[in-house]
């Protein structure tokens, strides 16, 4: 073994804060050798075959992927190799330990101050080439590799820096210290490259090989900083570094498990007893899990086994079972391409936190229950299914850094069963998962510029991504979607994209930009389209760029299983006040008749804005008999506080699903919130209008379930009732704008009038003529949504101005997207691209357009000063004042009162008290919030006046505004 290095002065610390200060802090050189042990275990154990090929294939090593192995666990034995720097004094207990020779020669250190990110960066280059026993003589390949590692190292702490061949000037490394510096940087490093068996420089280092090797290296770095482990080890550490290291790499196994990375093996069940169905797949299913296998194995004889990856597009009309179809796609893909586990991702929390109770009995019923299963969105917490009642804070703290750089039965029981560990459920953690359900905007994340973005598509890129509802996402989440696309393109990820509305240009896009990830050209790509079948899926190779596609036969039966001849009943009505026959509730009135007159139906009315669906309530309400049973007439919407909310949703769905028990008589009033993966079955719907592709989304909740019912027996034997056979499914539309309206103003801020407009001149047009689904769901969705050459007329511009402003909103939307997102992966040379030139923190990143949100908490003011929860008085607020201390059933049961609302309701809120208490304000979730003081008089609740407005939560309506 050749050692032109002396040995490493372990007086220099890596660790010092949070131990225990009788004892000399733990050596740096030793927590060098933790990271590496740990990232070799990690590659082993926690990387999925996929990951390890595209890492191997970016070192140019696709053949010897025991030496890309050892390249990663360098790379993290690397990563705090600039804290033999200026860092070590940032802590006196730890400086005070330092050898005389360190304190002696500190040449020039504090007069540039920079993180030890940035120092190891800047140090790396130089102290490999003196390893390698070639310094001068690297070649440009080993350069270029050399250097690519650097950005690693300086990318360790979440944001890449821009890199700068100056470490061999002299004066700046004299910045870093004197020549025992220097020496003791190869020393610390030497120490790592020889325990490592000397591996050879690599000849090559990908920018998107790179990235997942820094997110190894900063899960590395985080399981071996926890608290808990550096106290064991620094009470008892072993004489010689080659023990340490030896017992590092026993703990490893240790230290993944406890996190919860150690994946399981799956127990494939039959389809029925897998998803908790009765019966066998439907068409769409069967050819999924049949054809796909078939069409992989084709198309992987063209190309390397398992590489290049591949996309799927699903589409299928509300209630047709895609979940089902993504997850056996998921099974098929991830055994062809060595994937492990899923991420499926959705546009809400609210269907976010109902499709985790649906995969958490799927993976249970598989025997996953060991690998734990997250609930990624920013609220997630407040599940008590998911996280029990554990603490928020994290667990095993992680002491990532010290001193100068970071100042600052059912469902339910298989909910409870899938629970991951406490670590995983911390800060930017839960994505590292096996198994992952969220909100798509933790996905994108990642291709933002944001700290730890490298961390994040780690956790993905060892999955297979599914993302729900495609079409749901504006012009600007659509250029983030198609940017995390492009990346998983490149790192070879397999996709799964459903959609029940998606226009092709859409889907065109996202199949391209996965394609040009891929290593696709475009000018290749420009010329291709990529039609998907309705219903039905496609499946685009990733390398071979080949497609295959749902065969006729099964499409065919799979239209037969599900089709619906839909009647939509225009209804012209007059917005706002007066009208008379023809105002909204007078219609809605007049179509409710047969079930308000005390007859039996299940009824659905979708509003476009909360405030009307609250007057359309009250008024049904009140022309209710008194004979009806409680809870004949429900309300649902995004303003009640999120308890309240989650109570109503199981109360609508349980009513109106799929198992019943079915009421005799129910009508539901809600907004846009019923649109999504909720599973209802009307009699009939009645829908404001709205945009046809949200059209559609509605009308999938009448007669849902119907071909089901007809082979497995309705809920309770009860039959729809005879008004709605004899009507058959029928969705009715309160068109403002049919007959010459217009769009009334407050739905424009909700949907475009371009849209609208387009949409009513549709439905006009085809007047009495039955809408067959699912045969005619793409078509419509293209006259209104698609890329039409004819949207302007060049005879008269003026008739064209709306349209024409939707296009320029469009455009700007995508604008914003382009410059938000990160670069293509192909277009990265140096890795401060995915920071350019700088790093948001988390809070200031987007991935929606639109008015900033609040949290609004309403608490009741009684008599006496006396704040609570509730208007009774019997919840009182917690922890106050500054006495108080918080605990997490606290913090649980104050956010879950919460609603999110737009803060500019609260612009102009001069005169009225809208903090938190005193004893909240330093809080980190609770400091936030905006709190609601309403008065409470006699037992009544008063309003409070903010700005020209009245703000007030009422019991039975919801969050009130006028």
């Amino acid at each position: 073994m050749r050692k032109p290095w002396c040995e490493a002065d372990q007086s220099l610390w890596g660790k010092a804060r949070g131990l225990d200060p009788e004892l000399p802090p733990y050596p740096l050189v030793r927590h060098l050798l933790d990271a590496a042990a740990v990232a070799l275990f990690l590659w082993d154990a926690y990387l999925s075959e996929s990951q390890r090929r595209c890492i191997a294939a970016g070192f140019g090593l696709s053949g010897d992927l025991t030496k890309a192995r050892l390249l990663v666990g360098l790379c993290a034995g690397l990563h705090d190799i600039g804290k033999v720097s200026g860092f070590q004094f940032c802590d006196r207990l730890g400086a005070a330990y330092l050898s005389a020779g360190l304190v002696g020669d500190q040449g020039k250190i504090g007069s540039e101050r920079f993180g030890h990110d940035v120092a190891g960066m800047r140090a790396v280059p130089e102290v490999l080439a003196i390893l390698a026993g070639r310094v001068g003589e690297l070649t440009e390949g080993e350069l270029e590799a050399v250097n690519r590692i650097a950005e690693v190292v300086g990318g360790h702490h979440g944001c890449f820096h821009r890199f700068e061949d100056v470490q061999a000037e002299l004066a700046y490394r004299d910045l870093l210290g004197g020549v025992t510096w220097a020496d003791q940087r190869v020393a610390h490093a030497g120490a790592v490259f020889g325990l490592l068996g000397e591996p050879e420089l690599p000849q090559s280092f990908s920018a998107t090989s790179a990235v997942l090797v820094t997110g190894v290296v900063i899960l590395a770095d985080w399981l071996v900083s926890q608290e808990g482990y550096l106290k064991g080890r620094q009470r008892s550490l072993e004489p010689e570094l080659g023990e340490h290291f030896a017992r590092s790499c026993r703990d490893a196994g240790r230290l993944v498990r406890e996190a919860g990375l150690l994946p399981v093996e799956l127990q494939r069940r039959p389809f029925a007893e897998a998803y908790g169905i009765a019966g066998g797949p439907n068409a769409l299913q069967r050819s999924v899990a049949s054809v796909l296998p078939a069409v992989l194995s084709r198309s992987r004889q063209s190309a390397e086994r398992g590489s290049g990856g591949g996309i799927v597009v699903v589409t299928a009309a509300p209630g047709d079972g895609k979940t089902e179809a993504a997850l056996e796609a998921e099974r098929v893909l991830s055994d062809c391409f060595g994937t492990r586990g899923f991420a499926f991702l959705l546009p809400t929390m609210a269907t976010s936190d109902q499709m985790h109770a649906r995969v958490a009995g799927v993976l249970a019923r598989q025997g996953g229950v060991g690998a734990g299963l997250t609930l990624t969105h920013s609220m997630a917490w407040l599940s008590a299914a998911y996280a029990g009642e554990a603490p928020m804070g994290e667990s095993g703290r992680v002491l990532v850094c010290d001193g100068d750089e970071e100042r600052g039965g059912g469902a339910a029981r298989y909910q409870a069963d899938m629970r991951p560990v406490q670590w995983l459920r911390g800060a930017k953690r839960p994505l590292l998962a096996q198994f992952a359900v969220g909100t798509v905007d933790q996905a994108l994340m990642g291709v933002l510029p944001v700290r730890h973005n490298a961390l994040r598509l780690l956790a993905l890129s060892g999955k297979t991504l599914i993302v729900d509802e495609a079409h749901a996402y504006d012009p600007y989440m659509q250029v983030l979607l198609g940017r995390l696309l492009n990346w998983m393109g490149a790192f070879g990820v397999p996709v799964v994209l459903l959609s029940a509305t998606l226009p092709v240009s859409v889907s065109d896009q996202l199949v391209k930009e996965y394609l040009t990830g891929a290593g696709h050209r475009g000018r290749a790509l420009r010329r291709r389209s990529f039609p998907v079948p309705y219903p039905g899926w496609l499946y685009v190779d990733g390398s071979t760029g080949e497609c295959a596609q749902i065969d006729a036969r099964d499409r065919e039966e799979q239209v037969r299983q599900r089709r619906m001849r839909l009647r939509v009943q225009v209804e012209p009505v007059v917005a706002g006040t007066g009208g008379a026959g023809r105002s909204r509730l007078a219609v809605i009135e007049r179509v409710l008749a047969p079930v308000l007159d005390g007859g039996e139906g299940c009824v659905l009315v979708v509003c476009n804005t909360v405030a009307e669906a609250q007057e359309v309530f009250t008024h049904l309400k009140s022309l209710c008999s008194q004979a009806s049973a409680e809870g004949d007439v429900q309300l649902l919407h995004a303003r009640f506080p999120g308890d309240v909310r989650e109570a109503r949703t199981l109360a609508v769905t349980s009513g109106m699903g799929r198992s019943g028990p079915r009421p005799v008589r129910r009508i539901v009033v809600a907004t846009q919130v019923v649109e999504q993966s909720l599973d209802l079955d009307a009699d009939v719907v009645i829908s404001d209008l709205a945009p046809l592709a949200l059209l559609l989304q509605r009308a999938g909740r009448c007669w849902r379930h119907e071909s089901w019912w007809k082979v497995h027996g309705r809920p309770g034997g009860r039959a729809r009732p005879g008004w709605a056979v004899s009507e058959g499914p029928r969705l009715v539309v309160l068109d403002p704008v049919a007959g010459g309206g217009v769009v009334p103003g407050v739905w424009r801020g909700v949907y475009h009038e371009a849209l609208l407009k387009e949409t009513s001149d549709v439905l006009v047009e085809r007047g009495e003529e039955l809408v067959a689904l699912p045969e005619d769901v793409q078509g419509l969705v293209e006259r209104v949504h698609g890329d039409r050459p004819d949207r302007f007329d060049w005879a008269s511009p003026e008739a064209s101005a709306v349209w024409t402003a939707y296009l320029g909103e469009k455009s700007a939307e995508r604008a914003a997207g382009g410059f938000a997102v990160m670069e293509r992966a192909g277009m990265v040379a140096g890795l401060s691209a995915l920071h350019r030139e700088g790093r948001w923190e988390e809070w200031e990143a987007t991935t929606r357009l639109g008015a900033d949100s609040v949290r609004l908490l309403c608490v009741y003011v009684h008599p006496g000063g006396r704040v609570t929860l509730d208007a009774e008085g019997e919840v009182l607020l917690p922890a106050a004042d500054l006495a108080a201390a918080l605990s997490v059933s606290d913090v649980r049961q104050v956010m879950g009162r919460t609603i999110a609302v737009r803060a500019d309701w609260f612009r102009d809120a001069t005169g009225v008290d809208l903090a938190v208490p005193e004893g909240w304000a330093e809080h980190p979730i609770l400091g936030d919030l905006v709190v609601l003081r309403q008065p409470v008089r006699d037992g009544l609740v008063g309003r409070v006046t903010v700005g020209s407005r009245q703000i007030w939560l009422d019991g039975e309506l919801g969050l009130c505004r006028a």
